[in-house]
This record gives C-alpha cells, sequence and structure tokens, in this order.
C-alpha cells in the first residue's frame, strides 16, 4: 500500500474547427483566430515551456527534449480568468481546464470549456465575408483519417510503481469505452467497416502502452510530465477517451476513473484483470453497440465490457464505503450503476445521459423517415452536427434544452465557471492574478507564473503544489495586494520565498 494522494483533475480538449465557404481555409490559422477574438477575462501571455517535460518517459526510458511551440508568441496563447489555458495545439483551439478538486468540479469546468469556444467563434464570425461561416465542434474525427484528443489529467503519489497503474487499469480504460463513447458513423485506421460505433477514438490506438499521443496512441499513456513536485506526484495523462458533451457522462467518466486510481494507490483492489490483447479489443468493444462483443482475457476466459465494468463498479463502490467518500464520488457511483443497469436492458435507455446512444437514437430516426443508408453524407453531417458547440446549431444542445438530456449544471453554473476559478486549488491564484494583474503577468505555466515588477529582473513564483494556492490560503493576500509588485513582496515575507 503505496498511499492515495487527493485527485486532483483536469481535461484538455482540443476542438475540431472549419470555416464553411472558406476554400483556402487553414485550420491553424483559423484557430488563431478564434483564440485572439474571445473577448473574456484573459491575459495574452507567453506560455514558458522552460520547466516543461513532455518528453520524460515514466518506464524510465526514451527521454525526448520539449517540442519547440507552434507558435513562440503570446497571440496564440491565453490565461483565462478561471485558470484555464486556451491556446493552438497543433492545428486545433485547445481548452485546457484548470485544475479541480473534485470531478463534479472538473465536469463543470470542462463544459464551460464549450462555452469558451462558442464565445470565441461567435465573435470571429463577425470578420469573415459574408457566406462564411465559423463552426466548432467538440468532437475526435474529421472522417478524413484524422484524430484529436480529449484528454484527462489525474494527480497521483510518485510512490505507486507506473506498472501497477498499466496492469489494473488498462481493461477499465477499454471497458470504459461503453460509458464515455461519443458516438461515430463508420471506422477509419484501417479498421473493419461498422455502420456505426460507439467511440470516435477507439480505431486509432495501436499500441498498449507508449510515449506518443498523435501517432501509434497508446491505451496507457507513459508521460512523465507531472506540472508539480515530481518527487512526489505523477500526472496520469490519460488519452483514450472521448469529448463528451453530456454533462453526466463527462461526470461519470471523471468520478469513475478518479475513484480507480486512487483504490489502486490505497492498495484497495484485488488482483487486475489483464486482457490478452487490449488493442484488438478497443476497437472490437467499440464496434459493438449490442454490446454483446466478448474481448478474450489473459486467462484463457472472455468477457463483455458490460461484465467488466459492472466488476470495476463493484470494486470501486466498496473501497468508496471504506472510505466514506466524498458526496461527489457517491453521487457519481449511483450514476454509474444506473447507466450500467439501462446498457444491461436496452442501450438506448441511456440516449438522456450518453452521447452514443443520444447520437444514434437521432441517426436511426432520419434513417427510418427518409429511408436512408448509413453510408449516406447525410447521416455523416448530422452524426458531426450533434457536436456543434454553437447552442443555435449544436443537434446536443436542442436535446438539452427540450429536457432529452439530463443536465448537472445551470447555464448560470457554467457562465459563472467561465470567469471565476476554482477556489480549493492553486487554479485560484492564477486566474485572481490573470484579472488584477494582468499587464504584470509576463509569462506563465501550470506550476509557476512570472511577473514584470519594476525591478532589474523577472519574478517567478512557483506553484509545484496543486493544493496550495486557494481562496482560503491567498485571497486575503490578494485583496491587499493591489500591484504585482505587492503580492511579490508579500509572497517572499510570508516564509522567505517566492511561492504560492
Amino acid at each position: 500500500m503505496t498511499g492515495s494522494v487527493h485527485k486532483v483533475i483536469g481535461t484538455e480538449t482540443e476542438f475540431g474547427i472549419t470555416i464553411h465557404n472558406q476554400p483556402d481555409f487553414n485550420p491553424v490559422l483559423g484557430s488563431g483566430l478564434v483564440i485572439n477574438s474571445y473577448a473574456g477575462s484573459r491575459a495574452r501571455i507567453k506560455w514558458s515551456y522552460d520547466e516543461e517535460t513532455p518528453g520524460r518517459d515514466a518506464r524510465g526510458f526514451g527521454y525526448e527534449p520539449s517540442p519547440a511551440a507552434d507558435f513562440d508568441s503570446g497571440l496564440v496563447n491565453l490565461v483565462l480568468g478561471n485558470g484555464a489555458r486556451l491556446y493552438v495545439d497543433h492545428a486545433h483551439p485547445e481548452y485546457s481546464t484548470p485544475e479541480c478538486y473534485d470531478p463534479l468540479e472538473a465536469a463543470l469546468y470542462d463544459k464551460s470549456g464549450e462555452l469558451v469556444l462558442a464565445r470565441g467563434a461567435a465573435t470571429a464570425q463577425q470578420s469573415l465575408p459574408d457566406g462564411q461561416r465559423m463552426l466548432i465542434h467538440k468532437n475526435n474525427s474529421d472522417g478524413k483519417g484524422n484524430s484529436y484528443g480529449a484528454h484527462e489529467n489525474y494527480l497521483m503519489t510518485r510512490a505507486l510503481r507506473f506498472g501497477d497503474i498499466v496492469s489494473h487499469i488498462t481493461g477499465f480504460f477499454v471497458s470504459r469505452q461503453i460509458v464515455t463513447g461519443s458516438g461515430k458513423v463508420g471506422s477509419e485506421n484501417g479498421r473493419p467497416d461498422v455502420d456505426y460505433q460507439m467511440t470516435q477514438r477507439a480505431d486509432f490506438f495501436e499500441e498498449r502502452i507508449g510515449l506518443e499521443t498523435t501517432l501509434k496512441r497508446p491505451i496507457i499513456n507513459t508521460r512523465d510530465e507531472p506540472h508539480a513536485d515530481a518527487g512526489a506526484y505523477r500526472r496520469l495523462h490519460v488519452i483514450i477517451g472521448d469529448a463528451n458533451r453530456s454533462e453526466v457522462q463527462t461526470f461519470v467518466k471523471l468520478a469513475s476513473t478518479a475513484l480507480m486510481l486512487q483504490a489502486l494507490e490505497d492498495g484497495a483492489l484485488p488482483a487486475p484483470v489483464l486482457l490478452s490483447d487490449p488493442v484488438e479489443a478497443c476497437w472490437r468493444v467499440s464496434h459493438d453497440p449490442t454490446l454483446a462483443q466478448t474481448v478474450d482475457l489473459a486467462d484463457g476466459t472472455t468477457a463483455t465490457a458490460l461484465e467488466l465494468q459492472w466488476q470495476y463498479l463493484e470494486w470501486a463502490a466498496k473501497y468508496a464505503e471504506q472510505i466514506g467518500a466524498a458526496d461527489p464520488y457517491r453521487r457519481a457511483l449511483v450514476l454509474w450503476e444506473e447507466i450500467l443497469g439501462d446498457l444491461e436492458s436496452d442501450p438506448m435507455k441511456t440516449a438522456d445521459r450518453l452521447d452514443w446512444t443520444a447520437k444514434l437514437q437521432i441517426l436511426d430516426g432520419y434513417r427510418e423517415r427518409d429511408s436512408l443508408a448509413w453510408a449516406d453524407p447525410k447521416l455523416r453531417l448530422l452524426s458531426l452536427q450533434y457536436h456543434d458547440v454553437d447552442p443555435a446549431r449544436g443537434l446536443y444542445d436542442r436535446l438539452a434544452a427540450t429536457g432529452r438530456m439530463r443536465r448537472l449544471f445551470t447555464d448560470d453554473e457554467i457562465a459563472a465557471a467561465v470567469i471565476r476559478p476554482p477556489e480549493r486549488t492553486r487554479a485560484y491564484f492564477r486566474g485572481r492574478c490573470v484579472d488584477q494583474y494582468e499587464g504584470s503577468v509576463v509569462a506563465a505555466n501550470w506550476d509557476s507564473l512570472v511577473f514584470e515588477t519594476g525591478q532589474d529582473s523577472l519574478k517567478r513564483v512557483p506553484m509545484m503544489e496543486p493544493l496550495r494556492g486557494g481562496k482560503e490560503r491567498v485571497g486575503a493576500l490578494l485583496d491587499r495586494c493591489p500591484t504585482a509588485a505587492d503580492l511579490v513582496r508579500a509572497l517572499g515575507d510570508e516564509d522567505g520565498r517566492t511561492r504560492a
């Protein structure tokens, strides 16, 4: 038993982008236009890559230097007043949530990213010629062989062997697709033909374990970049999973994963369920919306993804009872069990909570009404429209507006999360500083801020503890420091070091 650490959680979403009726559309320039058009509380500052180590491998070998930024300029990087980051990543606008204290808060801030992108796109639209339309989709595949990520991040103890994560969590990640998928017409990446599948990402996973995130994608990513004290923590960077519009789905995805990881850290899980071929199992599970497909286990038996999820739920629920888990986790366990029960009875019963069944219900309705074959381009367009973040166009938004999709948050709560940082993590300090000292914050990354204070040299304020820097610790301090120079001086006086 290693002893668990509190699960600080965040997500990173690369949004699909296009400009309708723009023949020479450049996705990089289009992404930059959206980000620069965002008019909310934010600071255009340089992102500091000095202390980032995306090439470090958790297995202890294969170090690669940090990749160069696509643009070494604050013009395509915003740090928002809610503590999040909005920037161009490769050819996509990406929204990285602030660090969140629990999975319900993380689901809320993930949802706030949709509103941020919708607002940025609406402002960018004003600069486009008549007849052109900016389109932003929270999805993971363009249908042309390209996939883009929806990543999750969980704070973990460094004391846990990475091999134990691989052994215990691989089967969980493969089987949780029945709960986390956002649905997709057809297949890609050389996988067998299929009319409709649960997830958008499964076809693109080709390795069980590895460092890559854009090529030969692994089920378990080994990037060892904690964005925190590397001696105490690791950050599990999860790249297998879809971008979800459903609030319930995002919440259950984050909560179930965090609970499984915490149980693993505390030595509360029995022997792991090992898959014979995890990569093949990954796409086989996704390709069968009936949930009847079995996968081969290493012990010679077989199981369906639904059967595996029931087992993981049983272990997680037992652990949660033992530790007296906090309310968000207890709430998520109830929702997880309800979803599995409805999937077992009739998958379409979950169409008010899961994107993949909600979308399938819409597509089946059009197929029946218009006698459409699955290969009809209209279905692919409808599938894409489900993910449109413009509330006037997105099919998800129509379901939510008519009460056909369950929600966890009000529109007002989501709008508040766009401008207010979480109060129990270091994101509070970051967000408050962006609002309060915008002209003095010159650079940032997840674990530090760099200030111009009028002195000869810039001042870096480290933030190596994700659970420090919350409102309780620094709120009053920020209230009484009108300038960045006052803040840096006060932080130095507080404990002899300039540290949040």
